[in-house]
């Protein structure tokens, strides 16, 4: 998409469904697999696109007659998955402006790392902006299929994003989506359990239904610099940890598109003592 390509992003997606009093939703999402932490330039590079769209879109064709109406839209944010991280600087400006950061260097996303690497082509192509007038050549074409019939499939990569009231979006990993898209349907609202545990270099949440513990199991990891404010009195960790339960991890809605519907779960935190 043109918009994409002036302003350097990956790719821009929008919501199927228009929520009430509002324009369509649109999300710009930007994609990088890099051995280093992802920079503060990145995230504000998000910003600033945001920014510019929105107020520089206009609904109307001027001319001498009536004006002829234009489709419009609300570019509400700019997401970045990186497999290596984010900078602290990076993570607290994100914080600042509700940029969603989607960290994937925790080990529960080591097989979908893998594959995109698996998959990766040393070849470097430029972009194109007549690309629909020239179909991609099979080298290109084959391994993005390969890709995208994997992650379609959802049985070995389990990953769904969870919006919380938070400026940051948990990705929840599982071993079993199948459970937990199961379970979801039967019970679209449920309250879980919300445990904390150290995976090696990485403090990492488990969501576990509350009625029905074995039911499912999801891990996801915080912001660095949110488990950096936690840890930073030994002796205040836990109530802390209750804190980021109670005032940003109350509630987490997840959407699942099944064919041509939408389905939404909610998950809300049941409150228990602190696993650590």
């Amino acid at each position: 998409m043109d918009i994409c390509w002036r302003h350097q992003a990956n790719a821009l997606g929008q919501f199927r469904y228009v929520p009430p009093f509002s324009l369509p939703v649109r999300l710009f999402v930007e994609a990088k697999f890099t051995e280093g932490k992802v920079q503060l330039s990145t995230v504000r590079n998000g910003h600033g696109v945001v920014h510019d769209i929105n107020e520089n879109m206009v609904t109307t064709l001027q001319g001498p007659g009536p004006s002829r109406p234009r489709p419009r839209h609300h570019y509400s944010c700019y997401a970045v998955f990186s497999t290596a991280g984010f900078s602290r600087n990076a993570q607290e400006y994100a914080l600042a402006h509700r940029i969603s950061l989607v960290d994937l260097s925790m080990p529960d996303f080591a097989g979908l790392r893998e594959l995109v690497r698996s998959v990766a082509r040393d070849e470097y192509m430029e972009y194109d902006p007549d690309a629909d007038a020239h179909p991609l050549p099979e080298s290109v074409t084959e391994p993005l299929d390969r890709l995208a019939d994997v992650l379609s499939s959802r049985s070995t990569l389990g990953l769904v994003l969870a919006f919380p009231s938070a400026p940051f979006v948990p990705g929840l990993a599982s071993e079993d989506l199948c459970a937990f898209v199961d379970y979801a349907r039967a019970h679209p609202t449920h309250d879980i359990n919300l445990g904390r545990v150290q995976d090696g270099n990485h403090s990492v949440w488990r969501v576990r239904p509350a009625a029905d513990p074995g039911a499912y199991a999801m891990t996801f990891s915080l912001p660095k610099q949110v488990e950096s404010w936690i840890r930073a009195q030994e002796e205040a960790v836990n109530e802390r940890a209750r804190s980021v339960k109670r005032r940003l991890l109350s509630t987490m809605t997840v959407y699942w598109l099944d064919s041509d519907h939408i389905l939404t779960f909610q998950l809300r935190y049941a409150p228990v003592q602190l696993h650590q």
